[in-house]
């Protein structure tokens, strides 16, 4: 299967519009997942829970995240990153990133829109949190485009022995 090389899987990552998954740790030890809205910028990937978010007390307690970015048509890009988020601006401190937040909406709706859906929201304090992919374990693939293979598809330990897609 296809691994998205750096600049793609960049590409990838600032394309408008992909939702990303975040999981959490709660204090039971039990996942928790819930789709959100990041942006990919400078290396990190930024994403801004509000004050009342469940994921952001179990990012405090325990910083470890994994995130799932993917789309649902071909060649079904993935990539996956597992690390610890970093609190960059706590609550209250929001004016002083707004203009990334802007940029954060802006890539889910057009930008007069996420102008008014921020003033709107404005009195909603929110942390900015950031997830670097150096330090972190990023894996990405996809289908195979163009003229590459069709067997790969899958990750080599899934052909079983014997098998007609099974190397020779």
């Amino acid at each position: 299967m296809p691994v998205l090389g750096e600049s793609e899987r960049d590409a990838f990552l600032r394309e408008p519009g992909i939702l990303m998954r975040i999981a959490t740790v709660q204090p039971d030890g039990s996942p928790f997942v819930t789709p959100i809205w990041f942006l990919f910028e400078e290396g990190r990937i930024w994403f801004t829970p509000r004050a009342a978010s469940a994921w952001l007390g179990h990012l405090r307690r325990d910083p470890r995240v994994a995130l799932c970015i993917d789309e649902q048509p071909l060649p079904y890009r993935k990539v996956v990153i597992e690390g610890r988020a970093q609190i960059v601006h706590d609550l209250g401190e929001d004016a002083r990133w707004r203009e990334r937040y802007l940029r954060i909406a802006s890539r889910y709706v057009p930008e007069a829109e996420a102008r008014a859906y921020v003033e709107a929201t404005i009195d909603q304090t929110r942390a900015l949190l950031a997830l670097p992919l150096a330090g972190s374990r990023v894996r990405s693939w996809r289908m195979p485009v163009g003229d590459e293979p069709g067997r790969g598809i899958w990750h080599e330990r899934y052909y079983a022995a014997g098998s007609r897609l099974a190397k020779a």
